[in-house]
């Protein structure tokens, strides 16, 4: 990668471009935190989306379907799209609440296990280079 950076006058951290080179640095940091999971989510047909929904699953198991929109900031039709294709596919189990049968609660099957820890550990590498 090309260092921007290297050239230019000292600034100080309330300049405009202090701030602007802090945003390039999180686009850049994200770009290469997700590169490779989205390389391997796409070979199931999965996206970001599916990513985050498998990974919070797996932060609190028993997690309710009611609750992910809200952590997820994305519609219910949007969860009910990616968890449908999670739970067709074997990645996610549903069960109804004992306490009360119209909540549903989710929980990741041992395939979807093994995937979560599989996206994880990448993103962990990733983090630790």
């Amino acid at each position: 990668m090309v260092d921007i950076y290297s050239s230019g006058p000292e600034t100080t951290p309330d300049q405009p471009d202090d701030l602007r080179r802090a945003a390039e640095l999180l686009f850049y940091a994200y770009r290469d935190f997700t590169a490779e999971p989205d390389r391997f989510l796409s070979q199931y047909g999965f996206g970001r989306a599916h990513h985050r929904v498998i990974y919070f699953v797996a932060r609190s198991p028993s997690i309710s379907v009611a609750e992910l929109p809200a952590i997820l900031r994305i519609t219910k039709q949007s969860l009910s799209r990616v968890l449908s294709q999670l739970v067709r596919e074997g990645f996610v189990l549903v069960q109804k609440a004992q306490a009360d049968r119209r909540r549903r609660l989710l929980q990741l099957t041992d395939k979807g296990t093994a995937l979560e820890r599989r996206l994880s550990e990448v993103q962990r590498a990733r983090i630790g280079e």
